[in-house]
């Protein structure tokens, strides 16, 4: 089956065109969003230029979507329809940054591509499997059963990627691997896996827990928060400020690594500050996923600062001493064991694309 697949993430709209048998991916395509692109107008335009500079939506059997937050009742793929749009909108308070534009794209492709069937994959589903300890917030139980409060995890189908390929390239199944993923991009994650299954992860209740990211300031004491509220800062400059003008950018004045690693190699103070606070917290995170695991046979880098940025690896890895990493890192050009030995270390490129066309080939596959 070829699968047209869309990822409407926080900065791009990509598509692709995936063989699922092959992984094979033909007239692939990124076009950044604009401030604007949460009109739905605008989404649609953006929508247009993707599938007008690629042949992908005429030789596919179907379409399939990333969707960030799936909330407690999407924990698999599901078919496109009403109540599903519907809930992806409703859970834009949790993930501001992604699951109304993803509303808005499945909406126009859906009226652009009548004819295929569609289908929602969510990253939230591959975390399921927590178990409750890593799941369950200390937070009062009215709380938590009012508003639905629980940890769910996100980054999921770039980790089910990363541990299929990690297998790979150890010669190892996955059912036998207890790894830690450390996808770092934009917004960026850590998550144990143990046996092919999520086991604790650094995201939460939102996509904003954990790491710091680009714009995302990750944890911080909820004490900050009460006490900005308790000064006058109302919620949704709370909201907005958390999630858009924290994290690299509030630390380097720019929520791109690249940049802040060329203005520290040119002295800026402020930017190796970042860098420095960026390598710490994933450190820790990485630390922290550890003790999920019965032990650690692998730590896998993923997404666009995990797999292109060298200094960055060597910064988080040099921190890791204490859970038997050597300092020594290879360089990676693609795919590839970095550093051998238990455990081991590992690049690998961020895949969620073929994870969805497997997901939709096998949902479509089945009786109705």
């Amino acid at each position: 089956m070829r699968v047209l697949v869309v990822n409407a993430g926080s900065s791009t709209l990509k598509a692709s065109l995936v063989e699922d048998e092959t992984d094979a991916t033909d007239g692939s395509v990124t076009v950044d969003w604009l401030a604007a692109d949460d009109d739905a107008d605008r989404v649609s335009a953006v929508l247009q230029e993707a599938l007008a500079r690629t042949d992908a939506a005429d030789a596919a059997d179907a379409v399939g979507y990333r969707v960030v937050h799936g909330g407690s009742r999407y924990t698999g793929p599901s078919r496109v329809d009403d109540p599903l749009l519907d809930e992806v909108e409703r859970l834009d308070r949790l993930a501001p940054l992604h699951n109304r534009r993803a509303a808005l794209v499945m909406r126009a492709a859906v009226d652009r591509l009548p004819d295929l069937p569609h289908v929602a994959c969510f990253d939230t589903a591959f975390h399921a499997t927590l178990p409750e300890a890593a799941w369950r917030y200390a937070l009062p139980a009215d709380w938590v059963e009012a508003h639905g409060i629980r940890r769910f995890g996100f980054h999921g189908l770039s980790v089910a990627w990363s541990v299929r390929r990690a297998a790979e390239l150890l010669g190892r199944s996955v059912s036998e691997l207890a790894i830690v993923v450390a996808h770092l991009g934009s917004g960026s994650s850590v998550t144990a896996v143990d046996g092919g299954r999520s086991a604790w992860t650094s995201m939460g209740y939102t996509p904003s827990e954990g790491l710091v990211m680009g714009t995302r300031s990750g944890s911080v004491d909820p004490g900050i928060l009460v006490e900005l509220v308790r000064s006058g800062v109302d919620v949704e400059a709370l909201a907005e400020g958390l999630a858009e003008r924290s994290g690299l950018l509030a630390l380097g004045g720019t929520p791109s690594a690249q940049e802040l690693q060329a203005a520290a190699e040119a002295g800026d103070a402020r930017a190796r500050l970042a860098l420095d606070i960026y390598a710490r917290s994933a450190a820790m995170a990485i630390a922290g996923a550890a003790t999920a695991l019965p032990r650690l046979d692998a730590l896998v880098f993923t997404a666009g600062i995990g797999e292109h940025s060298a200094a960055i690896r060597g910064a988080i890895v040099g921190r890791l001493g204490a859970l038997g990493f050597g300092a020594d890192l290879r360089d990676a050009d693609g795919d590839a064991v970095i550093a051998g030995g238990r455990p081991a270390v590992l690049v690998v490129e961020a895949r969620e694309d073929v994870v969805i066309a497997s997901e939709v080939a096998a949902l479509l596959a089945r009786p109705s």
